[in-house]
């Protein structure tokens, strides 16, 4: 068994696919630099990243794809689910293999499950535009903190660069410790210790501004005058509002 190692990057994904066409030489599975090799492994490559091989592949792509079907793929990346850069390297083979285009051929395994993986991103990240409660600072800047179950924190900062164009802000991913800056021009990614800021997925109330209690405690307020108590439906709202997502909601505080 033919086992590609390399550094769990989508270039160096990318970097692989070029690789295993010009060794003509295809891997039965992908493993990261440091990941257990597997005990049948006849043979272990390893695959050095390199920027100009990946941009190859992504430019060969761009021509016999679709844009969706192209994004697509960096969607699956995003996934983290385990399996995804398997996914897409079978798909991009494929994608290369045939001189008609196979991104519509859903009786493909690959096809299919491309198409299913990057619609569960898609679905995220519309909920994570819904669901994002930004806290004021007292310098006035604005946190609001996520965990997502996928890697799409990327994917909503245009929205948000758009609506709120003209405050200052931080989304922080809470589950992978990182998150942007927006500083009114341009959008840069900050790390930092989650518990610095946030408790619970709340901002320490010693950094928050002197009205920002004030105007959650309204929000509340708000939120509780329009509960009909006897047409509650947890059910439904669950299905509509996973559990996941509501201890960063501020009108769901206690």
């Amino acid at each position: 068994m033919l086992v590609f190692r390399y550094d769990k990057s989508f270039d160096g994904l990318l970097t692989a696919v070029f690789d295993a066409f010009n060794r003509k030489s295809f891997p039965e599975m992908l493993i990261g630099m440091n990941d257990i090799e597997p005990l049948f492994a006849t043979e272990i490559f390893d695959v050095m990243t390199d920027d100009e091989k990946s941009k190859r592949v992504w430019s060969g792509l761009k021509k016999k794809l679709m844009s969706v079907s192209q994004n697509m793929l960096a969607y699956v990346w995003l996934s983290e689910e385990e399996g995804s850069d398997m996914l897409i390297f079978r798909y991009v083979k494929k994608v290369f293999e045939n001189e008609q285009s196979v991104e519509m051929n859903f009786a493909d395994d690959d096809v299919l499950g491309v198409r299913n993986t990057a619609k569960r991103v898609n679905t995220e990240k519309h909920r994570m535009i819904e669901f994002v409660r930004f806290q004021k600072a007292a310098d006035n800047l604005y946190f609001a903190a996520i965990s997502p179950d996928t890697n799409c924190l990327a994917l909503i900062t245009s929205h948000f660069r758009s609506r709120f164009a003209d405050q200052q802000w931080i989304i922080f991913d809470t589950k992978r410790s990182y998150g942007f800056h927006y500083n009114l021009k341009t959008i840069s990614e900050v790390t930092f210790e989650n518990d610095i800021l946030f408790k619970d997925g709340r901002l320490d109330e010693k950094l928050m501004a002197e009205d920002e209690k004030i105007f959650q405690n309204m929000w509340k307020a708000y939120y509780k005058s329009l509960t009909i108590k006897e047409r509650i439906n947890p059910k439904l709202q669950r299905q509509h509002l996973p559990q996941r997502y509501r201890k960063y909601l501020t009108e769901l505080q206690d």
